[in-house]
């Protein structure tokens, strides 16, 4: 199998997906709005291109396409890649794509002789770098076709398959929604030791617990590296907790679904206080939001709650 991919979207993420496909010895072709993110890329090995079309027309058929993009651009790059698009293409969508929207587009895809393959990718922008986690959805034919791709994206043993058009997102709206119940307890445990009569030292805590504990994470560690950047006190972190979707569609899934999800649905809700009522619980949040995803949460939060 060849090892030619086209990539859209060379930001954080698609960005470091393209550094580690070109030492893994692919042939990367990429394309991004941004001049910055194309002139970065190309020092770093990647054939980089001025238009969707002018990727898709460089790529030998038949294509393989990666786009990493923001949910909300989805349907404009499928709509400018589908000019070129040919019968035995293949497109993958590895962002953070609402479960139901890509199988509306799999569909529309389908017609044109054109398999759509959905995967959702954890790990922040690190792991886009280091190793990745990969949760495919799809046929188990096209997994097998390239999983010589999910090898080298992923971390040892970070990759599996999940059959069904959607799955692989659907996969990662609920890890998405489990990691803001995770991410909230962290920071109202975190929020009460504060608060409490003993003068903890919160980085110190972060510290041990990461070490043999039952609750050890990679939050946790992301936690610990943000105190150690910031000071526990964080006051340059905002207090207001942004949320990018997944946790609402997770919410909304649960509903469809006639099953309760009041963790999550509790961590969605704190979230969307914080707009009105920043506190330390919020930039405890905002503080791992920054570590693991490069989210940018500096503080301009005014009478905030302590």
């Amino acid at each position: 199998m060849e090892k030619r991919i086209g990539i859209v979207g060379l930001g954080k993420m698609g960005g470091n997906i393209a550094r580690r496909l070109v030492a893994a010895d692919w042939e990367v072709y990429g394309f991004d709005k941004s001049e910055e993110a194309k002139e970065a890329l190309a020092g770093d090995g990647v054939s980089v291109h001025t238009s969707i079309l002018e990727l898709a027309g460089a790529l030998p058929l038949p294509r393989l396409f990666f786009i990493m993009v923001p949910h909300q651009f989805v349907d404009e790059v499928l709509a400018d890649l589908s000019r070129g698009l040919n019968e035995g293409d293949v497109v993958i969508d590895a962002g953070n794509s609402n479960y139901q929207e890509t199988i509306r587009r799999a569909e529309k895809l389908k017609r044109l002789g054109v398999s759509f393959i959905d995967v959702g990718v954890s790990g922040g922008p690190m792991g886009a770098l280091l190793g990745s986690c990969l949760m495919v959805g799809g046929s188990r034919e096209h997994f097998l076709k390239l999983e010589h791709l999910w090898r080298d994206l992923a971390l040892d043993g970070g990759y599996g398959h999940f059959e069904g058009v959607g799955a692989g997102h659907f996969v990662k709206m609920v890890h998405n929604g489990i990691e803001y119940g995770m991410m909230q307890s962290i920071a109202e445990g975190f929020n009460l030791m504060r608060e409490s009569k003993y003068e903890l030292d919160l980085k110190e805590v972060s510290r041990v617990y990461r070490h043999g504990s039952v609750i050890v994470s990679r939050l946790l560690g992301w936690l610990e590296e943000g105190y150690q950047q910031h000071g526990v006190d964080l006051k340059n972190i905002s207090g207001t907790v942004a949320q990018s979707g997944e946790g609402q569609w997770t919410v909304e899934a649960a509903k469809e679904l006639k099953q309760a999800v009041p963790v999550i649905e509790g961590s969605l809700a704190f979230r969307k206080e914080t707009e009105a009522n920043p506190s330390y619980t919020g930039r405890v949040l905002s503080l791992m939001r920054t570590m693991f995803g490069g989210h940018e949460v500096l503080s301009n939060d005014e009478g905030e709650k302590e």
